[in-house]
């Protein structure tokens, strides 16, 4: 990769290793993609030192605009920053449409299966899902049988985790349908690569993705009952490991955010506090899970949530997003019949693929996963962020024991993966470039239509080696530059 006339004194890639993965920015035999070409070149102007400042920089202003992000295991400070790296990962035109085609047929068929399982269960009983693997699924709502939720939407934002293997191929990896997290670094990133590559960002011809707030307000308001709704953003509170995510989405938007003291419902509709008395709300953007929205409908114990929301939504006086019940389409391993859900609905092929999966509720698929658990990575069916989580290839032989046991005694939640090499971005290490893995996590939102936001959060392994790309569990963030 070595570029002719580069001096010494310049930073260069020349020396950097692809090492047998799929690398977004070069290709096997060395040559840089067509879409980092602009990228390169200016790299290539500035010394490492400039490199390493100007990611300093941007460290130091994330600091300063306080993007942090709680987290709770042991040994662990309650509050960390959010870790950025300044390469880009870039995505041509091509690419990105056939994704944004794929996403909108996925989003659309998980839309009419969420509606099917809590009314009519035509899917059900059709045997194409099984109907003991959803009335046995965590986030399968009894009390959302029969409910009809404002212009039939349930899964308003969604945040479809998204991965290249070795042939370069896209892969659905997850869906987060309940409450997707991380838009909000999305929208930083973008504004700290505009400060340190503002010549590359224009030159280089990047889709915008600043207008996310207004697209999110516009749906939000769409699903409204009442011309010019009072909108707010429902927290769990500042100890939330989201919590800046969801001020700084109220503030964006000019909303109100606010948490279960701040509502009540009266009347017959849900109204919030203000210095001028109460106030009807119309839309309820709540970054809280199902269960803990109303205790007297779900969790009893819930300090979190207001008390009767749920029976005003079912009237039809509030809405929700996303709606309750929609946890059942996230649920890991529903996400194994995604193929056969939008062959259902829409007699389609999927556009993008699924990883191949192992349900471990089936007998065979259980029997192999036991198997050959050492090259497998399994998942607990209902958590996230990285957690309940065996990477077979890298755990111990007493964690694998330890996951068959797990196994054993409750099929039916966990799935099973093949060990994906995830593809490989180059991240500044130093003063030199160094590849980590990485995931992409576009955001969908479905108002009067479906709108896929071209970019999305590119998240980094930033520990070597490692494929976890989690923020919890070491993982960082790039911008993600989707070219016209």
């Amino acid at each position: 990769m070595q570029n002719q006339g580069q001096t010494n004194k310049n930073f260069s890639f020349s020396d950097y290793l692809t090492e047998g993965f799929y690398d977004e920015m070069f290709d096997a035999n060395g040559q840089v993609r067509a879409g980092y070409e602009v990228f390169r070149q200016r790299c290539e102007t500035l010394t490492p030192e400039e490199l390493l400042r100007r990611q300093q920089a941007a460290e130091r202003a994330l600091m300063a605009m306080g993007i942090t992000f709680n987290v709770y295991s042991e040994g662990e400070g309650t509050e960390r920053i959010m870790p950025i790296d300044i390469i880009p990962r870039i995505v041509d035109a091509m690419e990105w449409n056939q994704l944004e085609r794929g996403l909108i047929q996925r989003i659309k068929a998980l839309n009419l299966f969420i509606h099917d399982v809590y009314n009519a269960q035509n899917i059900l009983n059709d045997g194409v899902v099984p109907r003991d693997l959803i009335e046995s699924s965590k986030c399968f709502l009894k009390p959302c049988i029969g409910l009809k939720p404002p212009k039939d939407i349930w899964c308003h934002i969604t945040g479809t985790d998204l991965i290249r293997g070795d042939d370069g191929q896209w892969m659905v990896l997850e869906d987060n349908l309940r409450c997707p997290s991380g838009v909000s670094y999305m929208l930083e990133n973008r504004e700290l690569s505009k400060q340190t590559f503002p010549e590359s960002l224009a030159r280089t011809g990047v889709r915008p993705v600043s207008d996310y707030p207004t697209r999110l307000l516009q749906m939000l308001t769409h699903i409204a009952d009442r011309p010019n709704p009072t909108v707010v953003v429902l927290t769990p509170g500042i100890y939330n490991s989201a919590y800046f995510e969801h001020s700084y989405l109220a503030q964006q938007m000019g909303v109100e955010l606010v948490d279960a003291r701040d509502l009540v419902v009266s009347g017959g509709y849900v109204r919030m506090r203000t210095t001028k008395g109460f106030q009807i709300v119309d839309v309820i953007y709540r970054r809280l899970d199902d269960t803990f929205l109303d205790p007297q409908v779900f969790n009893p114990d819930s300090l979190l949530g207001v008390p009767g929301i749920f029976d005003v939504f079912r009237k039809g006086r509030v809405a929700l997003a996303n709606a309750p019940g929609t946890g059942v389409a996230d649920d890991k391993v529903i996400y194994a019949y995604v193929p056969r859900i939008i062959k259902y609905y829409l007699g389609e092929e999927p556009i993008i693929q699924n990883v191949r999966t192992y349900i471990c509720g089936e007998e065979e698929d259980c029997q192999y996963v036991l198997d050959n658990i050492e090259q497998l990575v399994v998942k607990e069916a209902n958590e996230a962020g990285g957690y309940g989580m065996l990477i077979g290839p890298k755990a111990s032989k007493e964690d694998h024991e330890l996951f068959r046991q797990k196994i054993k005694e409750n099929p039916r939640n966990y799935i099973a993966q093949p060990t994906i090499s995830l593809s490989r971005v180059p991240c500044l290490v130093g003063e030199h470039a160094e590849g980590r893995h990485v995931d992409l996590r576009p955001y969908i939102l479905y108002g009067d239509d479906i709108n896929v936001i071209p970019g999305g959060l590119t998240r980094v392994a930033l520990r070597k080696g490692s494929l976890v790309v989690n923020s919890s569990q070491g993982g960082g963030g790039k911008d993600t530059w989707v070219l016209y």
